[in-house]
């Protein structure tokens, strides 16, 4: 719809004397999640920034991996972007149509995979951010709603939606796309996309956008952990309305609003979300 941990390995061994030498070996990330991440920085950082990749599309990314060190402090920081399930295996999506409730079991799948990384990295007792920007928000919101708040230290949320129009994700679901004009007006195709991926990749989002995360997420009590930034004339997904901003105020979530579009909301608000959520500041 649209696109942290140092470890320590203690051996004690022993000598003539009661004294024990203890040697510090830092870990190196174990193959199976190396599998599911194309990653930058030292392996035994302390800090773990987790990208969920947007899109959708059906191939892994390195560009945001990339430019988040080009553009930011990384000291003591491994960057890390997971792989969803139609990046690790696209073929199903080349083909032919995916059905709406296969996409909905692929997402499932990708939650899954970011769970797996996440959980990784912060059961080795690092700190671990996790950004989630457009088609990332949505999944980054379904982390939360199903494996709980408390699974990362603190999140960057931006260009997303808690409550998607009808309209427009059950377009997304058949494989149309659509608009929002002047991020409120909801403007969905009438004929679905011509190439079949491209059909694929709406029945993803759909498979996200169907659900009501005011509703998903109401149970919490404390959303503060979340920096949530949208745009108020967002074209790709609208913008927040009241009663999602409500929500997340309740939360005591961190709110940024900005004035542009749905590129314009991300350029613009980039460097103050990444201060504001993870305490990281440009180089």
């Amino acid at each position: 719809m649209y696109t942290t941990v140092l470890i320590l390995s203690l051996f004690f061994i022993s000598c003539d004397s009661d004294d024990d030498i203890i040697i510090d070996e830092p870990l190196e990330i174990s193959q199976d999640i190396k599998d599911l991440i194309y990653f930058k920085g030292d392996e035994d950082a302390p800090i773990v920034l987790i990208n969920v990749q947007s899109g959708p599309d059906t191939e892994l990314s390195t560009g945001e991996v990339d430019e988040i060190f080009q553009t930011f402090d990384t000291t003591d920081l491994l960057a890390v972007n997971v792989h969803q399930a139609q990046t690790l295996n696209p073929s199903p999506f080349e083909n032919d149509d995916i059905t709406f409730n296969q996409a909905i079991n692929f997402n499932s799948e990708s939650v899954e995979m970011l769970y797996k990384v996440v959980n990784y990295f912060k059961n080795q007792g690092r700190t671990v951010y996790v950004l989630g920007i457009s088609f990332g928000a949505f999944v980054t919101q379904d982390l939360i709603a199903k494996k709980g708040i408390d699974v990362a230290d603190k999140y960057l949320i931006m260009a997303g939606r808690l409550d998607m129009e009808t309209v427009m994700w059950e377009a997304f679901s058949e494989g149309r796309a659509g608009y929002f004009e002047n991020g409120t007006n909801p403007i969905p195709d009438q004929e679905p996309e011509m190439d079949v991926i491209d059909r694929n990749l709406n029945r993803l989002a759909a498979g996200f956008a169907m659900n009501r995360y005011t509703e998903l997420l109401d149970s919490f009590n404390d959303l503060s952990s979340i920096t949530y930034v949208y745009g108020e004339v967002d074209q790709a997904v609208g913008r927040l309305t009241t009663s999602e901003i409500e929500l997340l105020q309740s939360k005591n979530t961190n709110i940024i609003t900005g004035s542009g579009d749905h590129d314009q909301t991300i350029n613009d608000f980039i460097t103050q979300g990444f201060e504001e959520a993870f305490g990281i500041s440009l180089q």
